[in-house]
């Protein structure tokens, strides 16, 4: 099971990326995808992918073996455990070693990969296959594969995020049914909180920012926020579905006990890969998180029964109770490439496929990256991960809009969150004002 993209940057790293990807701008240009070698030839390729543990590595070469069966001619030479640092230098420097396709678990980035043309755009590809990204690929998926037109990445298995609560608690709590809006939500929460001392024997959320997953993206994704206007400027500031998730956020903080007592009963949690999350220990009653949190959660032996649902939505927008926020892998084709018509066959395979892409999934146990797959019957699933399926499927579900510098405005956004939640910033509507300043000043020095 591989460790999701987007929500496992921290500040630091998302910098650092976009540092490392403002070099890779500099040093390459816009790339024309007018590939004119023969795939039809015999030849191979290179593959640098970021999976590292065996049961993920094992699930690649198969998907490469089933590859190079359709495609006798086409070999790959595939590079395991690759950072994003390392497939980024060596798309600087080109050459015999360096990748023809990457695969990258970093969405932030693909608007750098896009603009800089690191990347080919896969559009005419695409096109001369015959293939409408469109109506291959999930709604969300679609829109994070490009930028400004360049499709330059396709999506490869996704992330998406729902509710898991403790339905033994839930029971005892006399709770039916999960929460379907924000305001049965909050409802909830407290009915699930047992206070013990001057903390708790059981929370029925943990809302904060540096909490497991409750980032301000995963928070917003429900109110279906709009980051940028048609210009490409802010507009965090102006969309009430902002303002929205900040408050509820907050409202949850307060309620809950407060930001210090909530931090205070944090620091004694386990931490958020090990057997004692504390979803997992029954110490957190609801849990916000992705798909692969519920294989992690039956591998712990919890004392109670797990429930799936989609994340609550606002009362006024009901009727899309289902939806989520959706990310994932990516792959694209390196424009330093000499065979990017071959590169292309693999890129084709293993993203459009719908039996690669099942086999995959069931492999390492991410969503499908296709509306086809989401629907085959080959699909090998506990029942509870149909929720999730679900949520992938669905056209309300929302991601994060590809930026020239990568995932700045989404960290400069959780360190107004941050602040928001302890106190130190007060007023909301400036807050937001000043942050949405910041994402415009980034973005106008990143170009």
């Amino acid at each position: 099971m591989r460790i999701p993209s987007a929500a496992r940057k921290t500040a630091f790293a998302l910098t650092a990326a976009a540092s490392s990807l403002a070099l890779l701008t500099a040093c390459t240009g816009q790339s024309s995808s007018g590939a004119d070698d023969d795939a039809s030839a015999d030849t191979t390729i290179n593959f640098w992918h970021a999976w590292s543990a065996p049961n993920e590595v094992k699930a690649v070469n198969a998907l490469i073996t089933g590859f190079q069966k359709a495609h006798p001619n086409i070999h790959v030479n595939v590079v395991s455990n690759m950072t994003d640092d390392k497939i980024n230098q060596a798309l600087r420097s080109g050459g015999d070693k360096a990748p023809d396709v990457i695969s990258s678990f970093t969405t932030n980035n693909v608007g750098k990969f896009c603009s800089s043309g690191a990347l080919v755009d896969l559009n005419p590809f695409f096109k001369k296959s015959g293939i409408d990204p469109a109506t291959t690929f999930p709604k969300a998926m679609s829109q994070y594969t490009q930028y400004d037109g360049n499709r330059c990445t396709a999506p490869l298995l996704g992330d998406a995020y729902g509710l898991y609560y403790n339905k033994t608690a839930f029971e005892k709590a006399g709770i039916t049914s999960p929460p379907k809006t924000w305001t049965e939500f909050k409802a909830d929460a407290k009915k699930l909180t047992v206070p013990q001392g001057g903390g708790y024997q059981q929370l029925g959320f943990m809302p904060d920012y540096h909490g497991w997953e409750t980032t301000t993206e995963h928070y917003a994704a429900q109110f279906s926020p709009t980051y940028f206007t048609a210009d490409g400027k802010s507009d965090i500031a102006k969309d009430p579905a902002f303002t929205e998730a900040f408050t509820l956020q907050k409202d949850l903080v307060d309620e809950l006990g407060g930001f210090q007592k909530l931090e205070k009963y944090r620091a004694t949690l386990g931490d958020e890969w090990g057997d004692k999350h504390p979803f997992q220990t029954g110490q957190v009653a609801m849990q916000l998180d992705g798909e692969w949190r519920l294989g992690m959660a039956l591998a712990a032996k919890p004392k109670f029964d797990i429930g799936v649902a989609p994340l609550p939505v606002p009362d006024d927008q009901a009727a899309q109770y289902g939806k989520g926020y959706i990310t994932g892998t990516i792959a694209g084709i390196a424009a330093t490439s000499k065979k990017q018509n071959a590169a292309w066959e693999f890129v084709k395979y293993i993203t459009t496929d719908t039996d690669a892409v099942v086999n995959f999934s069931n492999a390492i146990h991410n969503v499908p990256s296709t509306l086809a797959a989401l629907k085959s019957p080959k699909l090998k699933y506990d029942p509870r991960f149909k929720t999730f399926l679900d949520i992938a499927a669905d056209p309300d579900s929302t991601t994060s809009p590809a930026s020239i510098n990568g995932g700045v405005y989404l960290t400069t956004i959780q360190n107004f969150g941050y602040d928001y939640e302890s106190g130190k910033a007060k007023d909301l509507k400036s807050g937001l004002e000043a942050t949405a300043e910041q994402i415009d000043t980034d973005i106008a020095q990143a170009k």
